[in-house]
């Protein structure tokens, strides 16, 4: 090899070294670090999420009005409120109510009455919330959020079950219990994991506004990185690259929905096992 074979050697050698170290740096370890958020949060607020649908379904189908009244309510008002907006308000209204709880035991009247200006009226009762509080909140507000939609799909699937299979059951001597939880939600999951799959798209997406709740995730990382930065001592000198860190992310999430649509194409075969083919 000739001298300038070497040098080109070195040259990309050089390039390969330096980008390798760019991207393993302190920030950018912080942001891969991140996607554990994005990935918590999708798992467990789908699992509140599905915990919230079937109680809020079997609300709305029952012949309790009092309880009927209450699915219907809650499936209604949180499908017609805006998602961001739920997203937001669940976690501060928390915040505070536990604030306003705790001000009450532990700030004296006078200190409330002299400071009904401030939130919270004495500094005993300030909850500062960490990174995994927030991540809790933001769990629950995204099983309560996408438990509505969950309900309205498994209902619409409950009644989708052929009530022919629902009198066989009470023919051979089942109790009611025994038909819903054998029977009556077994042959649903076949009509609703259509539904549930486009819920559980839509909460994917919904793991975006995580930054909304002070949660340093993915997008606002993404959002950090690759801001114009001009100073040399940060290890690079470079124009708005947030393009290209938004491109990653739109990688990343296309690829969780194309695992997620193996992953509910095989429930959906095992959930039809034992039934007829249709032909």
């Amino acid at each position: 090899m000739d001298a300038d074979g070497f040098w080109l050697f070195d040259l990309v050698g050089d390039d390969i070294a330096f980008w390798l170290g760019y991207l393993t740096n302190g920030k950018h370890l912080n942001w891969y670090a991140s996607f554990r958020f994005t990935i918590m949060a999708a798992v467990f607020g789908g699992c509140l999420a599905l915990v919230f649908g079937l109680l809020g379904a079997m609300a709305k189908a029952s012949r309790f009005t009092p309880l009927r009244a209450i699915g219907t309510i809650y499936v209604s008002m949180v499908r017609g409120v805006p998602d961001v907006l739920f997203f937001l308000f669940f976690p501060l209204a928390f915040e505070q109510g536990v604030e306003w709880v705790w001000a009450m035991q532990v700030c004296t009247p006078d200190t409330i009455a002299a400071t009904q200006a401030n939130w919270p009226p004495c500094g005993e009762a300030n909850w500062l919330l960490s990174t995994n509080e927030y991540l809790v909140l933001a769990c629950v507000s995204l099983g309560i959020i996408f438990g509505a939609f969950t309900a309205n799909v498994i209902h619409g699937a409950m009644r989708a079950v052929p009530q022919g299979q629902l009198e066989a059951a009470r023919a051979y001597g089942m109790s009611d219990f025994q038909v819903l939880t054998r029977i009556h939600i077994r042959q649903m999951w076949v009509y609703a994991l259509p539904g549930l799959s486009n819920v559980w798209l839509l909460l994917i997406k919904a793991t975006s506004l995580l930054s909304l709740l002070q949660i340093a995730d993915i997008v606002w990382w993404a959002g950090q990185l690759g801001s114009p930065n001009f100073l040399p001592q940060a290890g690079l000198v470079h124009g708005d690259w947030r393009w290209a860190y938004f491109i990653a992310l739109f990688v990343f999430y296309i690829l969780i929905t194309l695992l997620s649509e193996k992953g509910f194409s095989r429930l959906t075969t095992w959930a039809r096992r034992g039934m007829p083919v249709e032909g």
